[in-house]
């Protein structure tokens, strides 16, 4: 019994210590959104110029997302993943003494290197971690270190660099790294990577089910929708969220105070719609998918129609919140294995540069309201596509597909 509680406790240690890794991989990526006035002035380029410090590693994420679950598919991911978070502390030290814009961009290229090999091996890996009953609840903590860093790991980097400086700021992104980084030595078991095999032979008994699913279903029927999915719901998302501050202050009238209340309200209720949608998702993410599309596809749609916005804003982040959640338990169900979570990394990641994009035009174009209604549009769009998908089982192993 006490031994059977030990690997327990350590099973569920190696867990949090992933999720604590997904919160400074986040955090790092978000980093220069409080900063970057700071960063643009002190090196010399313009706010315009500077934005690309948040544009390149989203784009380089969706790159090396897919290259290193190719080409490290052999490594124990233990080993990949300390490698990763090594980088992000080199990353991180090199934007806090970059003397130019040159080198702070390639710093922040690294970070995107890093940001989607962590988050594409990280997200999957509950099942390897803990048993099937409980696999849920452990990628709901994996990924609430997404939701976190929005509430609480901006806003304290923000802070530190109004008595700091920026440079002090990635400073202690770097130093929270590398503390991670011997935390996760230290809790992480041996993760095998896949043996050495041919496509065409019959894979060892004692294979792990990942390596099975990865070679023989990663880009199944199912798959290929929760791909369509993540688009159509993550563009729909910031082409509206990468807007609402402007919205909130130039159609609602909102003041500095009721600005950060409503987005902190907002993060606050992702972190408990990630859990929320964790552990419903993971018997039948189908009829979450609908719920949480809904949510959000209501708020967007009542934001331009309501003075006061706060209740409007928390059931946006509750619908929100369960998305990465329960779009990576489904690829979890359909057999995607680590190519597929690569691959919706991936996505993710291109589609919130799409959506952004997409959004500024609109902005520009029509009307600041206006953007509300295609992020409306597109979760609609994107709950009839779940809707209207094949039909999901609510037992079974992850092999069913849903």
């Amino acid at each position: 019994m006490t031994d059977a509680s030990a690997a327990t406790r350590a099973r569920w240690l190696a867990v949090s210590s992933v999720a604590v890794g997904t919160f400074t991989i986040v955090t790092s990526e978000m980093l220069p959104v409080g900063l970057l006035t700071s960063i643009a002035a002190t090196l010399g380029v313009s706010d315009g110029t500077a934005g690309l410090m948040m544009s390149a590693p989203g784009l380089v994420a969706a790159v090396s997302a897919p290259v290193l679950a190719i080409t490290t598919r052999r490594l124990d991911r233990r080993i990949t993943l300390l490698g990763l978070m090594a980088l992000l502390a080199v990353a991180n030290l090199a934007g806090a003494f970059a003397p130019n814009y040159p080198v702070m961009l390639a710093a922040r290229v690294l970070t995107g290197v890093s940001i989607g090999g962590f988050w594409a091996f990280a997200a999957g890996l509950g099942p390897r971690l803990v048993p099937e009953r409980s696999v849920g609840r452990a990628t709901s903590i994996i990924l609430a270190g997404v939701s976190v860093a929005s509430v609480l790991g901006v806003p304290a980097a923000t802070f530190i660099s109004s008595f700091a400086g920026w440079r002090t700021a990635f400073v202690a992104m770097g130093v929270l790294a590398l503390a991670l980084l011997a935390l996760l030595a230290a809790t992480l078991p041996s993760l095998p990577g896949e043996p050495r095999a041919h496509a065409s032979e019959p894979l060892p008994r004692e294979a792990p089910a990942h390596v099975s699913e990865g070679r023989l279903a990663w880009l199944s029927g199912p798959l290929k929708i929760v791909l369509v999915l993540t688009v159509l719901i993550v563009s729909g998302q910031f082409a509206a969220y990468t807007y609402v501050r402007p919205f909130l202050e130039q159609v609602s009238h909102a003041g500095p105070a009721l600005v950060s209340t409503a987005l902190l309200l907002y993060g606050a209720a992702g972190v408990a719609g990630n859990f929320a949608a964790g552990a419903w998702a993971a018997r039948n993410p189908k009829p979450v998918l609908v719920t949480l599309a809904v949510l959000m596809a209501l708020s967007m749609a009542a934001l331009p129609l309501i003075g006061l916005p706060l209740i409007v804003l928390m059931v946006w982040g509750l619908g929100y919140g369960g998305v990465g959640v329960t779009l990576q338990l489904w690829i979890m169900r359909s057999g995607g294995g680590e190519m597929g979570t690569a691959l919706f990394v991936g996505a993710f990641n291109v589609s919130i540069a799409l959506g952004s994009f997409a959004g500024g035009r609109v902005v520009d174009s029509v009307s600041i309201s206006a953007v509300m209604w295609v992020g409306t549009a597109l979760a609609v769009v994107s709950a009839a596509t779940a809707g209207i998908s094949g039909r999901s089982r609510t037992t079974g192993s992850s092999k069913d597909r849903v």
